[in-house]
């Protein structure tokens, strides 16, 4: 498998750690904003290539010419997806991509009330964060069709982790409690996004759009609870929604919806490592 990673955070870096444990025969490279380099994950090496808004190295271009698969988990940079913007026109005219993979939020849904969303329902965004990502999204779907080249977008859903989730951040007392009512969100372990990440490319579904979430949405407060529970310490401070100071919080807690996932279990005939954040805090 010939693979770029644009972006290499916690999501890029599961995928690639999951690959490499399916012995899958990987050639790949990845791009950061940081001077370019060679790189090692798990005893296997790689090539970074710097890339950010003021600079991209040229062997970007050559790679790309390879290269069957792109990953996109870069989030947008003042409003604009670097890619689209510098390096669409290159893939359209000289590579020969087999897909496309788009790294997305479930913000582009705003606010449904606690309401449940699939794929089809309606995108209300009023976060930045939610407008920019359904920006990207539409354009990078305009694209696709313009120039014929297969992507896949997926909306993931609030990602936690081993070493990032309700209980680390209970023990390392960076916790509080946001009280607001009927305030629902979803999650996902990030070692389900990397299985599922994988089967899209082992049945590529062209030109689709996919959410990533678990079985349970929940509330922060239910969260946090059991997390306690988990190990024994009390609930940290409770802090009311509309005392947050206004900024990416805030506007995370502005939005309640329960995202479906009946879609990614039905098309990739996926079950979850972790039905819900239970089984994902508890193992």
């Amino acid at each position: 498998m010939k693979l770029f990673c644009f972006g290499y955070g916690q999501v890029a870096k599961a995928f690639i750690s999951n690959l490499l444990k399916k012995k899958v025969k990987l050639n790949l490279t990845i791009s950061t904003r940081k001077n370019s380099s060679y790189k090692k994950l798990d005893n296997f090496e790689f090539e970074n290539l710097e890339f950010n808004e003021n600079f991209y190295d040229k062997k970007i271009l050559e790679k790309l010419n390879l290269y069957d698969y792109i990953l996109i988990s870069v989030p947008p940079i003042n409003s604009k997806d670097l890619f689209l913007e510098h390096l669409s026109n290159h893939i359209a005219e000289n590579s020969k991509i087999k897909s496309i993979l788009y790294l997305s939020s479930t913000s582009v849904y705003g606010d449904h009330n606690g309401a449940w969303v699939n794929e089809d329902s309606e995108t209300k965004p009023k976060t930045k964060m939610g407008l920019d990502r359904l920006k990207i999204e539409n354009k990078w779907l305009e694209f696709s069709k313009r120039k014929k080249l297969p992507i896949q977008i997926f909306r993931l859903a609030g990602i936690y982790s081993e070493n990032n989730n309700a209980v680390t951040r209970l023990q390392n007392k960076k916790s509080f409690l946001v009280i607001k009512e009927n305030h629902f969100f979803s999650r996902i372990h990030v070692k389900d996004i990397s299985e599922i990440l994988y089967l899209s490319l082992v049945d590529i579904k062209e030109n689709q759009i996919y959410n990533l979430a678990d079985n349970k949405p929940a509330s922060s407060v239910e969260i946090t609870s059991f997390a306690s529970k988990l190990i024994g310490c009390e609930l940290p401070t409770k802090v009311n929604f509309e005392d947050l100071e206004d900024g990416v919080l805030k506007d995370f807690y502005r939005d309640s919806k329960k995202v479906s996932n009946e879609k990614i279990k039905k098309e990739l005939n996926y079950s979850f490592i972790y039905p819900s954040y239970k089984e994902g805090l508890s193992h």
